[in-house]
């Protein structure tokens, strides 16, 4: 599809650069890119991502608006203190361009999901502030063949580097892992919360994220691969350090409880059934009512006769949800769906919410194992 006249205009100095031009623009507009994190590091270049062009954007961020985000978190106001970061990026960078479609992911990243949110999008960004998401993103990258651009900040300097660039032979350029094999300990390193985090470095390093990730999509001018950058904002001395290839991503095989290894999060209580609990509760004619957050495809394939919202269309669809009964929502195994009840619960208030212990793929074993699930 040609870009439009509005666009011709809006993007005409992109047009006019001699290495980029409208091939390149046009590059961008179709392409697809996920943000993780809507942050310090995620609002600039989320900024940046949307003014130039870029067709679809997706944001993963299960946080809200603090009054502390402000010092640093540009795309927020003082009105968007307590919504979710990502729907309210979402909401704002739409008044920077409509010609930008956007997906929101306001709930957290766990090996359950991770693959199901990644797969659309061509090159994934990782503004997150924490291992335990770096190491999942960066793993996850590495087994489903996505790029990664990178970059992190503490106190007065950040980080850049470019991940798993597809190179000859079938093979990849250096991962995560090979700059940091295994994660460190929680107590060893600091977070911005306790070290704290100079205001306008998110910003230099977001926009660099976000310079990489244009180059990315567009093979405009050489990506930072094999390489990690490092910038020091009390000198301005930036540095750049080759990354040895360590661990290869022939070694990432799955996806671990990344939260258990890092040592990030306790697991919070939940309320859950079990399968033949739900099966009591159907035959006995109880009043609740039953959610699928499957995608439709695997919902058509078996399904337990509930009503289908998937995950990513829950936030648009709180409405659907009862308040006043039990509501039990079940996705294929429990990943998904303990992780948008954590959600529901954490930002919109429900007290109700019921997870089915094993999901579908547990009544499949231990109810009917006639049913084909994928």
């Amino acid at each position: 599809m040609k870009l439009t006249e509005k666009e011709l205009q809006r993007y005409s100095r992109h047009l006019v650069l001699k290495e980029f031009g409208r091939e390149a623009q046009e590059k961008l507009r179709q392409a697809s890119v996920l943000v993780v994190g809507a942050g310090g590091l995620g609002c600039p270049l989320l900024l940046y991502l949307t003014a130039a062009g870029t067709g679809k954007i997706g944001i993963a961020d299960f946080d809200t608006v603090q009054e502390s985000n402000l010092q640093r978190q540009v795309l927020f106001t003082t009105e968007d203190l307590g919504r979710n970061k990502a729907e309210a990026a979402a909401k704002r960078l739409l008044l920077l361009n409509p010609h930008v479609s956007f997906q929101v992911y306001p709930f957290r990243l766990a090996p359950a999901n991770i693959a199901e949110v990644i797969a659309p999008y061509d090159v994934v960004v990782d503004g997150s502030d924490n291992f335990a998401t770096r190491y999942l993103v960066n793993d996850a990258c590495v087994v489903y063949e996505k790029p990664l651009v990178y970059g992190s900040i503490l106190q007065y300097e950040g980080q850049l580097a470019v991940f798993n660039i597809p190179l000859p032979g079938n093979r990849r350029s250096a991962n995560y892992r090979d700059l940091f094999p295994h994660p460190p300990a929680s107590h060893e390193v600091p977070n911005c919360e306790e070290a704290g985090v100079l205001g306008v470095l998110p910003g230099t390093i977001g926009s660099l994220m976000a310079n990489e990730t244009i180059k990315l999509l567009t093979g405009t001018g050489k990506v930072l691969s094999d390489k990690l950058l490092l910038f020091d904002a009390l000198t301005l001395e930036v540095n750049r350090i080759g990354i040895p290839k360590r661990h290869p991503a022939e070694n990432i095989k799955i996806l671990p409880d990344y939260d258990v290894i890092c040592g990030t999060l306790k697991k919070p209580d939940m309320k859950e059934i079990t399968v033949h609990e739900l099966k009591a509760m159907q035959e006995a004619g109880e009043d609740f009512q039953l959610i699928d957050v499957r995608e439709p495809h695997e919902n058509e394939l078996a399904n337990l006769g509930g009503e289908l919202i998937p995950m990513a269309e829950v936030p648009r669809n709180l409405h659907r949800i009862a308040r006043n009964k039990k509501v039990v929502i079940h996705c294929r195994s429990g990943g998904r769906s303990g992780n948008i009840i954590q959600w529901l619960e954490k930002n919109h208030g429900f007290e109700n919410l019921y997870n089915l212990k094993g999901g579908i793929l547990a009544w499949a074993r231990e109810i009917d194992p006639s049913m084909e699930v994928e």
